[in-house]
């Protein structure tokens, strides 16, 4: 599959390019997908699949890629080879993700780049769970990688046996705070939708959906 079938905005939001979906296959239910944030101070690339490729006109004539970010270990194991464009993760993820790809620097505090992108550690998922907080200048969208992704339409967690239960619900708390009307996780059920426009109470009436179930000892 070329970059050029796969960079395409499914449904129009303004700056966010999306690849086709692929299968989790340890979850085939479950699709995920990569988002280029088109900027004028270089693109960047968040969450990984594995089939997309660099150097495809689809790519370049976006702008090509400056930065990556991942959200957690994980994707790891999803990152595309032919994509080389610095990569950047959470220092408490970053042993777990250099086994499979240089990184190019970590981070360990919340911080702002470029005054539109805000990163804000979300440990619990894994240790190194990372948001991350876009201002396209229409939108505000909201990148929360496995934290908070979309079962059937559902906004739920996914609290692993390796997860840390605590710091998962402080950061669900710090999530039901931040101010966003576009939330994109990394993976949602096939053939359902990839993001969530949402309001303030919607938002926070969903957090705190899942906060419940997780003081509750449920996994999602």
């Amino acid at each position: 599959m070329s970059t050029k079938e796969l960079l395409r905005m499914e449904t129009p939001v303004a700056g966010l390019h999306a690849s086709a979906p692929e299968p989790l296959p340890f979850a085939p239910t479950l699709h995920i997908r990569s988002f280029l944030l088109r900027r004028d101070k270089g693109n960047l690339l968040v969450y990984s699949v594995p089939s997309l490729e660099a150097g495809d006109p689809a790519v370049e004539d976006l702008g090509g890629v400056s930065r990556q970010y991942l959200n957690h270990r994980h994707e790891a194991s999803f990152l595309p080879a032919r994509v080389t464009a610095p990569l950047f993760v959470h220092e408490a993820d970053r042993g777990s993700v250099e086994k499979k790809a240089h990184v190019r620097g970590a981070f360990s505090r919340r911080h702002v780049l470029d005054d539109d992108l805000e990163v804000i550690p979300t440990p619990g998922h894994t240790p190194g769970a990372t948001a991350y907080l876009w201002d396209s200048g229409e939108h505000r969208f909201l990148f929360t990688g496995d934290t908070v992704y979309f079962s059937d339409g559902e906004w739920v967690a996914a609290v692993l046996g390796s997860s840390e239960r605590e710091h998962y619900l402080d950061s669900l708390e710090l999530i039901r705070e931040l101010d966003f009307d576009v939330l994109v996780p990394w993976a949602a059920t096939g053939g359902q939708p990839y993001y969530a426009v949402t309001s303030k109470a919607n938002t926070r009436r969903r957090i705190d959906t899942i906060i419940d179930r997780v003081r509750a000892g449920e996994d999602h």
